[in-house]
């Protein structure tokens, strides 16, 4: 039977605006903050929906290494580009307000690109892209994050696990949208992992005596003093391709740091030089391409489909009825959830008990 609770979404989205709210979050910025979060739920990416909500959030607000207001600084401008400081303020606002200015360079225009500086964890990097393909638009956008993956030959975390994110419009009720990170797994699934009391799979973790480690709790802990790392796509070594991940991670590293004059890899960590809790300063780059500038719209949009509809619909290996292509299983778990609700396993249910009462809130969730 599963052990979790699906609460309606109306519920949710009420309670996290609150609560974001609660914490010190303008009232607009804590519904754009809300609603990041439960696209990630809509999207069965647990990881970094409301399981992530008060520790990786509300516990950072309450350390004073994540700033609830949000100011944001525009240090440079052209017709097509942005640079923008976000002075460690709410990342997801931040990247929202970013992605605004970009579609509408990109619709005037043909092409935007924007850089980020000093800011914050923003959440599923696919949120953003799409913000770009409901438009028609093509959206790219990358960031960086405390130190994670460690380079090809190496044991020692040193980038982020920094997901390369696309979205491309198509003729189909969803677009292409490849969200992942550029190790084989990353640090918020292995947060999802520990609080469920789960283990990590075997090959993905390399402690810093090049063995592998499974568990999630003591991963998590490594990681933080830097006696574990992350593998990257393709894995450990070069056998597997592993400098292919690595290759693309230290591609979006460079982008999310170069490209607004930002800090980078183990300035990333949120400790200081005397182990204390600091900024993070992280780094976003985003890009949006109008189609209508090269082929148009609806031809970009019904090649697109196309090119799906014929890879779903190729010789699939034995044991396998289906091929599914970036964005279809999200948008399943979207049509499945749809009614169903957001699930809580007993943990988060915990957390936003906790929330509620330590900011006195009069919110009685129907999961008690």
């Amino acid at each position: 039977m599963e052990d979790r609770f699906y609460a309606s979404w109306e519920e949710m989205d009420a309670f996290l605006t609150d609560a974001f709210e609660g914490y010190g979050v303008p009232r607009e910025d804590a519904k754009i903050c809300a609603d990041v979060l439960l696209e990630s739920d809509r999207r069965g990416i647990e990881s970094h929906g409301c399981n992530r909500f008060k520790p990786i959030y509300i516990d950072r607000i309450k350390k004073g290494t994540l700033l609830p207001v949000t100011r944001i600084e525009i240090l440079k401008e052209t017709p097509t580009t942005v640079v923008m400081d976000a002075h460690d303020g709410m990342g997801m606002v931040a990247s929202h307000k970013m992605m605004e200015m970009m579609i509408e360079k990109a619709k005037t225009y043909g092409m935007a690109g924007g850089a980020i500086r000093n800011s914050t964890h923003y959440g599923i990097a696919g949120y953003w892209t799409t913000m770009a393909s409901k438009e028609g638009l093509i959206g790219i956008t990358g960031t960086n994050a405390r130190p994670s993956i460690a380079p090809t030959y190496g044991v020692e975390n040193m980038m982020g696990t920094n997901p390369l994110t696309f979205s491309l419009p198509t003729d189909e009720e969803f677009p292409f949208c490849l969200d992942c990170a550029t190790s084989i797994v990353q640090r918020g699934r292995i947060e999802y992992y520990a609080r469920e009391g789960k283990p990590t799979p075997a090959g993905t973790v390399v402690s810093v005596d090049g063995k592998a480690m499974t568990d999630s709790e003591e991963i998590l802990k490594a990681l933080v003093d830097g006696t574990a790392a992350l593998a990257p796509l393709g894995g450990i070594g070069d056998e597997l391709a592993g400098y292919k991940g690595y290759g693309y991670a230290a591609v979006v590293e460079i982008l999310s740091a170069a490209l607004a004059g930002g800090q980078f890899m183990k300035a990333l960590s949120g400790v200081d030089a005397q182990g204390k809790p600091s900024m993070y300063h992280l780094g976003h780059f985003f890009f949006v391409v109008d189609p209508e500038a090269f082929s148009g719209r609806e031809t970009f949009r019904k090649i697109a489909g196309d090119i799906c509809r014929a890879l779903r619909a190729s010789k699939k290996a034995p044991g396998n009825d289906r091929i599914y292509t970036a964005g279809e299983k999200e948008y399943l778990v979207w049509l499945e959830r749809k009614e169903k609700g957001v699930p809580l396993s007993k943990s988060v249910q915990k957390d936003m008990i906790a929330v509620r009462d330590d900011l006195k809130l009069p919110t009685h969730f129907a999961f008690e």
